[in-house]
């Protein structure tokens, strides 16, 4: 049997109609059950922490289980390729971090694109790295610091989490800025780093304030600098580098994001309760004493966040030739 072509045309429409309303009534019921936020790195860290204040906050506010699943491996991307291949049904949520931006300039394999697979909802917020030394290093500011470097080339060692982290990437960008030779020595995480620069293993690290911080107050480590615009509100003495190096900055964020194809209005309602809990003091505070900046905004905004973070590394990348295997 023949439709004519006005009448199929017509029911195309009517079901087209039919799938949207289904779409937004879909969205306006959730949450109907649990969701999941993966984090792709161990439990126990400022990814994890910052995605456990998130998950807490939405459940308060959804009513459903925001359960936090640690999937960690390969900087991130085991817990990526899951929430790229999951249902876009809002149950499957991503915590974004700063080698989101890094690995599609860094891994030439993946099994899906970043920026089209996954939908940005909110960068909640900025977090800080610090320059640490040891307390013995002749240098006592950022200042001596690089005059030292530059007088004794190629014999300063920096420690970091391993190739191809931010905290690798940070110095390098110092690096490239600044023309000196400093000496990699990748660690497995940045606790090991932060262990080897008090046992004056390794000269520098640029270490997330939360793995520093209690090292910095007890005197175990001197504080030279912070990798943000701005000063930090738990180190408010500690000058900046780009005080010393105009224009640097290396900060890393923290976000949510879902997979593609996620009806809009439930992006627009996890953006809205997220941003909700990033204007409360307790959630406030918290961030702010893991080196954070409280962020917030639109999912728009955390796009161009990730667009320009990721052009921002894959010069870093080229500059530095850095290679994971």
């Amino acid at each position: 049997m023949k439709f004519p072509r006005r009448s199929f045309l017509n029911m195309a429409m009517g079901a087209s109609a039919l799938s949207a309303v289904g779409r937004i009534g879909w969205a306006q019921t959730y949450p109907t059950r649990p969701a999941k936020i993966l984090v792709g790195f161990a439990a126990g860290g400022a990814t994890d922490i910052q995605a456990r204040l998130m998950g807490q906050w939405l459940s308060d506010r959804l009513g459903q289980p925001y359960v936090v699943e640690n999937r960690a491996g390969a900087s991130g991307n085991i817990a990526t390729d899951a929430v790229a291949k999951a249902p876009p049904d809002g149950y499957t949520l991503l915590q974004i971090v700063t080698p989101h931006a890094i690995n599609a300039a860094l891994f030439t394999n993946l099994n899906f694109d970043f920026s089209k697979d996954i939908a940005p909802v909110i960068c909640a917020a900025r977090l800080a790295y610090v320059v640490v030394v040891n307390p013995s290093f002749p240098a006592k500011t950022m200042q001596e610091l690089i005059a030292y470097a530059r007088a004794n080339p190629g014999k300063i060692n920096y420690g970091s989490a391993g190739q191809g982290t931010p905290q690798n990437f940070a110095c390098e960008l110092f690096k490239m800025m600044t023309g000196l030779n400093l000496v990699h020595v990748p660690y497995k995480g940045g606790a090991p780093a932060v262990a080897d620069l008090i046992a004056g293993h390794v000269q520098v690290v640029f270490a997330p304030v939360s793995e520093s911080i209690q090292h910095i107050k007890s005197g175990k480590l001197r504080a030279l600098a912070a990798t943000t615009t701005s000063r930090l509100n738990v180190l408010p003495d500690v000058p900046t580098v780009a005080e010393f190096v105009p224009g640097y900055e290396a900060s890393g964020f923290a976000g949510i994001g879902v997979p593609k194809n996620t009806p809009v209005e439930i992006i627009n309602m996890l953006n809205k309760e997220l941003n909700l809990g990033l204007a409360d003091s307790k959630v406030q505070t918290r961030i702010t004493d893991l080196g954070g900046t409280v962020l917030g905004g639109t999912p728009a905004e955390f796009g161009t966040i990730l667009s320009e973070a990721t052009e921002k590394w894959a010069r870093v990348i080229k500059f530095a030739g850095i290679k994971v295997e």
